[in-house]
């Protein structure tokens, strides 16, 4: 109980200071900290993500930046493909799941790490996307060359999200900043609308598979939510490029283990 209650407040501290990126992390802390396998860590890992992420996606709608529609489909897609990626998370050996899970990882601390040092820290508005806005409502101009870039940006989320446990926001927020024209502010409150849903549907086909161990879920995501409410008011010292890059060492850092762990 106080295991799972103590490594959701790490990953609420570390959602609040990095973003819905930061729940990357939550499998391989259950990995280490509960002596649990990728396979069942990652139901529980996703639960509280998608708590997390539900309440910054109801903050974001109270401030109207929330782009609903958009969260919909992408989440849609998401969720048609997100129980074919549990189906398969089960059929692995542990093993090569934690160096699938560690590869992935390595790829966003890559990603971000340099995003961080070529940018700043800030990130750069799309140059033509294929997703645009009326300026008079605000809304897409729906096209197929666009629901179909979201789309797939969903299924991608989707599949990743049953097979390893992981919201999905390192998928959909850069897909969101390269194919439509939202600020940022919007585009991190309708990617958090999308983790939200698609992780709703991944835990909800966990529990009626009846692989979601309630005793580490439920105090896990406790613990995540209030390490997150906790760390907003750190979040505005803290952030910034180098809280990107500290986030890209340490979760280099945590591949590396999770590789070396599964490999001896």
């Amino acid at each position: 109980m106080m295991i799972p209650l103590s490594l959701g407040l790490a990953i609420g501290m570390i959602l609040a200071l990095t973003g819905a990126g930061g729940g990357i992390l939550a499998v391989p802390l259950l990995v280490f900290g509960a002596h649990i396998g990728v396979a069942q860590a990652a139901p529980a890992g996703l639960m509280a993500v998608g708590m997390a992420a539900a309440l910054g996606a109801i903050l974001g709608l109270r401030a109207g930046v929330v782009r609903y529609r958009a969260a919909i489909l992408i989440a849609l897609a998401g969720m048609l493909l997100s129980p074919a990626g549990l189906w398969l998370a089960h059929r692995i050996d542990n093993r090569w799941l934690s160096v699938l899970f560690a590869l992935t990882l390595l790829y966003i601390a890559f990603n971000t790490f340099h995003k961080a040092r070529a940018a700043g820290g800030k990130d750069l508005p799309p140059q033509t996307p294929v997703c645009r806005r009326t300026a008079a409502t605000g809304r897409f101009i729906w096209t197929r060359p666009c629901a179909r870039a979201l789309a797939l940006s969903g299924a991608t989320a989707g599949m990743l999200s049953g097979l390893l446990g992981v919201g999905g926001g390192f998928v959909v927020l850069p897909a969101l900043r390269r194919y439509t024209d939202l600020s940022m502010q919007a585009a991190v409150a309708t990617s958090l609308a999308v983790i939200a849903l698609i992780s709703a549907a991944g835990v909800a086909a966990s529990a009626a598979g009846g692989t979601l161990a309630w005793s580490i879920a439920l105090p896990f995501s406790a613990g995540a939510l209030a390490g997150m409410l906790g760390g907003r008011a750190l979040s505005a010292r803290l952030s910034g490029p180098s809280m990107q890059i500290a986030f890209a060492l340490l979760s280099a850092l945590v591949a590396a283990g999770m590789i070396v762990k599964a490999l001896l």
